[in-house]
């Protein structure tokens, strides 16, 4: 098993390109399930979820395979019948597994897809999902850990989630492409993944509306194309390289990013006292003091993303006062805590709220990766650390972030991963 090991205490500084974006990506790859033609897919970042997501898709009776030549290019071709189940051997190692639902419900009128796993971090219930296809006119059967789920053909419906719900969205959103009528979905995430995949649909001939907003109209049609379409750049990862530097006081660009995607995450590195540029494709966040203490309220957009909560506590643990961080996504996204105060974090947990006081120095130390963002939390501080911090577990890192230890140390940091 890897680790990872930080010797802190470096500035960063420079500039790093994103990799593509690991949620846009695997909803873009459940989505290829939907065409009857081939689709190749670009900027397709080298990740676990991703892989895992490849995986699925040829149990499912694809050709999803990384180009020879360029192996940030997949190509899918479908090839032969669609097969209506999805395992639970691929599907517990990562929860958007759950997205091929309504795809193969909508391809081949019935599927058979495992309840999914992933992080941690808290109860992310999938009824949201399985109440939008039954609105559809699908049947809807719980056996054995598996959702089974039926329609001749799917008719349109309008739609209201009872909370806000990313791939829930992804999920009602592709399905109804080839439903028959109109669905309206209400109370619809607004993330740019969402944006990105209602683009790749009306791409492959879908009439989808309204992405972006909280109501989404799609008009279903009979059939769709597969299409060739460049992943965006992944502004999880890029606000994460931002509060690298922030954390070490440093001057950090990163591109191939569209900072429209950001905004929220760079009015809050504006607000600790960075001096923020933006431009056509790149964001850039510099800061030669220690930061201040602010106030951060995870919710979904347009609020703080709550992908970015655990990096931003990092950041946080090194800033001049005390900041108040709370947690309203999900109920157990705090796990990183205890290892940020092994490294001296001054933090006090009280519901889903963390008062951090900021101190001086934090010092390195041996931590655990608990889920995805928090091992990307823990390197930041890592960075910003004394000594060396050694982070264990790291692939919960390898789901999300592709090399982040390389990008780190082009940026200056002191960095490296080994085999224990």
């Amino acid at each position: 098993m890897d680790r990872i090991i930080v010797a802190g205490g470096n500035r960063l500084q420079g500039e790093v390109e994103a990799s593509g974006s690991k949620n846009s990506c695997l909803a873009l790859l459940a989505a290829s399930i939907l065409a009857e033609g081939p689709s190749i897919i670009e900027n397709v970042p080298d990740l676990r979820d991703v892989d895992a997501m490849l995986e699925l898709l040829r149990a499912l009776g694809l050709d999803a395979t990384r180009d020879a030549d360029d192996p940030s290019t997949v190509n899918i071709e479908p090839r032969g019948a669609l097969q209506p189940e999805a395992p639970y051997d691929v599907v517990r190692k990562m929860r958007a597994s759950f997205m091929v639902l309504g795809p193969l419900l909508a391809r081949v009128g019935h599927a058979r897809v495992s309840e999914p796993g992933g992080c941690a971090i808290g109860v992310r219930p999938v009824d949201q999902h399985l109440k939008g296809l039954a609105a559809l006119g699908a049947k809807i059967g719980l056996e054995h850990g598996y959702v089974e789920a039926a329609a001749t053909r799917l008719d349109g419906a309008r739609f209201r989630f009872d909370m806000v719900t990313v791939n829930g969205t992804q999920n009602i959103m592709m399905a109804a492409t080839l439903a028959r009528g109109e669905t309206v979905i209400e109370n619809a995430a607004r993330e740019p993944e969402v944006v990105e995949l209602a683009e790749f649909l009306c791409r492959m001939g879908a009439d989808v509306r309204g992405a972006g907003s909280d109501r989404i109209v799609v008009n279903g049609v009979s059939t769709l194309r597969g299409v060739r379409h460049r992943v965006s750049g992944d502004r999880i990862e890029a606000g994460t390289l931002l509060l690298a530097g922030v954390a070490t006081q440093g001057d950090v660009t990163v591109r191939g990013v569209d900072p429209a995607d950001m905004e929220s995450t760079l009015d809050k590195i504006r607000e600790v006292g960075a001096e923020v540029e933006v431009g056509a494709g790149f964001v850039r966040a510099g800061i030669a003091q220690r930061a201040k203490g602010i106030q951060v309220v995870t919710a979904p957009i347009p609020g703080f993303p709550t992908d970015m909560q655990a990096q931003f506590m990092a950041a946080l643990t090194v800033a001049e006062g005390s900041s108040l961080v709370t947690e309203t996504v999900f109920e157990n996204r705090f796990m990183h805590v205890p290892e940020l105060q092994r490294l001296g974090a001054d933090i006090t947990l009280s519901g889903r709220s963390a008062h951090v006081r900021g101190v001086p120095q934090l010092s390195g130390a041996p931590v655990m990766a608990t889920d995805l963002r928090a091992s990307a939390g823990l390197l930041v501080a890592g960075l910003a650390a004394t000594g060396e911090t050694v982070v264990n577990r790291v692939y919960h890192i390898d789901r999300g972030y592709e090399r982040i230890e390389e990008k780190l140390s082009r940026l200056g940091g002191n960095i490296r991963r080994e085999r224990e």
